[in-house]
């Protein structure tokens, strides 16, 4: 079992994370309030996480900047067991990660690709953080295409800008997400090639992946073309539909 396994085994037998409640307060002299807004609640329920962990005698080291991962699990090989944490209210809209930096650093950091995501749903009540589910899934298992793209992204106006998450939790979706980690790859692949700003990539980026993934893990990446695999993923039937 690896480590972010049995940090979220913890969390939700050990501790009862789900159905959990909370508040966020602020006070500024003697004027004290509850904060309804719920734009503040991923960041504190990272810190808490932090806190949490320390707290429960889990190593671990807190990245409290901007770049990945949002923890360190091994203290001895920071390269091994990134924990990401994406909290959400509602659908989730998070951004996985931002598009042309992932295409890129995960070459440069193969490692990225087997990152652990906590995915924390939770809803606000009269003040009350409510703790509605947590998940913990790799890339692949929170991601899936789109009616425009082979993986679904935030675009505007024809700019890709982030990758976002398709409904991992729901069989009501247009379409799947991802069976493994090389068929998300194939269809990221795709978004390369097809996407004017990134074509010029799609030449050699699955060759330099492997290779990268290769020197670091010693096994070689099987990545299928998408043209092979997209039936896989094309959008669902309705359920109408298939009755007819």
């Amino acid at each position: 079992m690896d480590k972010a396994q049995e940090i979220y085994n913890k969390l939700m037998v050990g501790f009862g994370f789900k159905g959990s409640t909370g508040e966020i307060t602020f006070t500024l002299k003697d004027i004290a309030i509850v904060v309804n807004q719920n734009n503040v609640v991923g960041n504190i329920l990272e810190e808490w996480l932090d806190k949490w962990m320390t707290e429960n005698g889990v190593p671990h080291k807190h990245n409290e900047g901007q770049s990945s991962p949002d923890f360190w699990l091994n203290l001895e090989d920071e390269n091994k067991d990134w924990l990401e944490i994406k909290s959400f209210t509602g659908s989730p809209n998070f951004d996985i990660a931002a598009y042309n930096s992932f295409i890129n650093l995960i070459l440069q950091k193969p490692y990225k690709l087997q990152s652990s995501y906590m995915l924390i749903r939770y809803k606000m009540d009269g003040g009350k953080v409510i703790i509605e589910n947590c998940w913990l899934k790799k890339i692949w298992e929170i991601s899936g295409p789109s009616e425009k793209w082979s993986v679904k992204v935030q675009d505007k106006k024809g700019i890709i800008f982030n990758i976002r998450p398709s409904v991992w939790y729901s069989e009501k979706t247009d379409y799947p997400t991802f069976e493994s980690l090389e068929d998300f790859l194939s269809a990221l692949e795709e978004v390369i090639y097809t996407y004017p700003d990134t074509h010029s990539k799609g030449a050699t980026w699955k060759k330099d992946l492997i290779k990268s993934y290769k020197d670091f893990y010693g096994v070689e990446l099987k990545i299928p073309r998408w043209m092979d695999i997209a039936d896989k993923y094309k959008k669902k039937e309705k359920e109408d539909k298939k009755c007819k």
